[in-house]
């Protein structure tokens, strides 16, 4: 019998009508800006409601061109306390708009991975990227992978196993500083994403999927990867409140050539 992880999220988050969510996704696309540069085999994008970082997370899909026909997801654990890495113990996951099936066999090749269902039953991190993946390229197939404490290295060997060809995907799901006053919490970002374009890692306190990320910038250091940055703005800028924010970036890895 087909397992399938249910949405979580669907009504807090993000619309739970399909109707609705359909709307608002394409129109979050319709208004970004379209991406310039090298195609990106990796992008890094925030996981909050849509009212707050939907329009930052559509600047990173809208970079993207060509088909895509695997994403490798990444997000840090919100609920549970987790060591290492985990997948989800389902064939498939479901968002108001269908379903999205693993890659059962690149799952099953990663380097110490091991299924947590309950890691993934209430997390955001991942969920929400899931319906712009699915109005961006339709049909894909999934890696979905939580990511506790784990060391860069972990991570990035991880990643070096589901890397894939040029139809493989790498999202990261992050977001930035938390609760900072507006000022302070633009001087913050601005200092992180200097980082990220430079390849350093950051503090977990400067982005909440610092391991996700962290393992991503291993990986872009050795295959000598470019990094722009599409997107850097935070809830004071896109939900009006600007008394503690949240900030939220939005980048783009290509490969060397």
């Amino acid at each position: 019998m087909r397992k399938v992880r249910p949405a979580a999220v669907a009504g807090t988050f993000y619309p739970s009508d399909a109707g609705t969510l359909r709307a608002e996704v394409d129109a979050f696309l319709a208004g970004a800006r379209p991406g310039e540069g090298p195609p990106p085999k990796a992008l890094v994008a925030p996981h909050a409601g849509y009212m707050y970082s939907g329009a930052v997370a559509a600047s990173a899909y809208a970079a993207l061109a060509g088909p895509v026909r695997r994403v490798v997801l990444l997000g840090p654990a919100h609920y549970l306390p987790l060591r290492g890495v985990a997948l989800p113990d389902v064939d498939a996951m479901r968002t108001p708009l269908g379903e999205i099936g693993l890659d059962q066999q690149a799952c099953a090749a990663l380097p110490g991975v091991r299924a947590n269902a309950a890691a993934h039953a209430r997390e955001h991190s991942l969920e929400v990227h899931l319906p712009f993946l699915q109005r961006r390229f339709g049909e894909f197939s999934l890696v979905p992978l939580v990511v506790g404490d784990a060391a860069p290295e972990e991570v990035a060997n991880v990643l070096e196993a589901a890397w894939g060809a040029g139809d493989t995907l790498v999202v990261v799901s992050t977001d930035l500083s938390h609760y900072l006053p507006y000022r302070d919490a633009r001087a913050r970002d601005a200092e992180t994403a200097a980082r990220i374009e430079a390849l350093e890692p950051v503090e977990d306190g400067d982005a909440c999927g610092a391991a996700p990320l962290n393992g991503l910038l291993a990986v872009a250091r050795a295959r000598k990867m470019q990094v722009r940055r599409l997107d850097l703005r935070n809830s004071g800028d896109t939900a009006g409140d600007r008394s503690r924010v949240v900030g939220y970036g939005a980048f783009a890895f290509a490969e060397a050539r």
